[in-house]
């Protein structure tokens, strides 16, 4: 193990963005776990993520406001087409989810199909690159994401499905550029999914526990394993969650 990879410079603003990640998506994963639709998040996210490869498709300069807005757009389309959705075919919710997922998926595959880093490039929207982001990336994140909780925290009960929804798009659409695809859908769902049958008055605080330890174990063990860090983090989310059951039973 390498202990000089342990270099707060590098892990820090890592850790940051996580916390940022699980302040929104802890109580909205617990939302969407409770609304039985899961799968949600991956399909917005992956939306999300074919804005990104769009904006790179065009020309357009990373991680400039361009490519804010076109991945914006399309979580908030994509939003809206779920809510449509849910509205009128509320039967087979879970499958359309899935062919929305699939087809977002296919058309970033496509539009990356001429693109000689296409690969890697879309390794890092489904992975993420966490390691690698700075702090100017993590203002304009917290902005929006403490506005995205003030209104979830504040005003959640008038927002409606629709406004639920395009809070989510908002959410997500943050998150994956910051922690990739993996990272939204693990967050969202692994705290929730470890504390659904807790006191409800402790699932919140469970929820953040869970997230916090994950993210920072795997942040810790990657960088002193030299390991993909994203996946890392997937699964000391999901041992933690684990572990925190047993520990409580």
């Amino acid at each position: 193990m390498n202990f000089d990879a342990l270099d707060l410079n590098i892990l820090l603003p890592a850790m940051l963005a996580g916390l940022i990640v699980l302040s929104t998506h802890v109580p909205l994963g617990q939302q969407v776990l409770k609304r039985g639709i899961v799968f949600i998040d991956l399909a917005v996210a992956q939306i999300a993520a074919l804005g990104v490869i769009v904006a790179d498709f065009m020309g357009w300069e990373p991680q400039g406001w361009a490519v804010q807005a076109s991945a914006i757009s399309a979580a908030m389309l994509g939003a809206l087409l779920l809510t449509t959705m849910e509205k009128r075919w509320p039967e087979v919710q879970e499958a359309l989810i899935g062919a929305v997922f699939v087809l977002a998926a296919s058309g970033g595959i496509l539009l990356l199909a001429g693109n000689p880093h296409g690969g890697e490039h879309l390794k890092d929207l489904l992975a993420g690159q966490i390691l690698w982001v700075g702090f100017a990336q993590l203002i304009p994140a917290a902005g929006l994401t403490a506005l995205i909780m003030g209104l979830w925290f504040w005003r959640r009960e008038h927002l409606g499905r629709t406004g639920f929804y395009l809070l989510f798009a908002l959410a997500v659409t943050t998150s994956v550029q910051l922690v990739g695809v993996y990272l939204v859908f693990s967050s969202l769902i692994m705290p929730a999914l470890a504390v659904r049958l807790w006191p409800e008055k402790r699932q919140l605080a469970g929820g953040y526990l869970i997230g916090i330890l994950g993210y920072a174990m795997g942040l810790g063990l990657s960088a002193l394993a030299d390991l993909p860090s994203g996946a890392v983090i997937v699964w000391c989310l999901a041992l933690t969650g684990i572990a925190a059951n047993l520990v409580r039973r």
